[in-house]
């Protein structure tokens, strides 16, 4: 039975929470859903979008999570998953399994994604390279036009 007593009701809309650029990556904005409070850390559910062009990607690293979904809602990211470089676009849902070693190198100007991740808390380690890395695609102008 759902224990009421560590999480609660929450509703966010769009205009509740802002995009901030003081995240894990000084190239991504996120935006927070209001998960994190609402399960009492137990999930945290967060926007992210691009910010600059790719120029070094996230580098190798893994996460110390239970669970770890990112759904594509814009645009495109390319991912290496250990040594597999894999395409995730618009529709598309990955769950990436505890500990697997991954590195964010490629993205388009409107990527944009929900993910979701237990615990809120999760850790990010560093990681040995297991492969080289594609190298990114240049963007055609440095700034990008959002609808606002």
């Amino acid at each position: 039975m759902l224990d009421r007593t560590t999480t609660r009701f929450s509703h966010v809309k769009p205009g509740d929470t802002g995009f901030r650029s003081d995240g894990l990556r000084d190239f991504f904005e996120y935006r927070d859903l209001g998960i994190a409070e609402a399960t009492a850390g137990k999930v945290i559910a967060q926007l992210t979008r691009a910010k600059n062009a790719p120029e070094k990607g996230t580098g190798w690293h893994r996460h110390e999570a239970e669970f770890h979904i990112v759904i594509m809602l814009k645009g495109w990211a390319k991912f290496m998953y250990e040594d597999k470089e894999t395409l995730v676009a618009a529709g598309d849902c990955v769950h990436q399994r505890p500990g697997i070693v991954h590195y964010l190198f490629d993205y388009s100007p409107d990527m944009e994604y929900l993910e979701i991740v237990s615990p809120a808390d999760f850790k990010t380690i560093d990681m040995p390279a297991p492969c080289e890395v594609p190298a990114p695609h240049k963007w055609k102008t440095r700034a990008k036009a959002r609808k606002k």
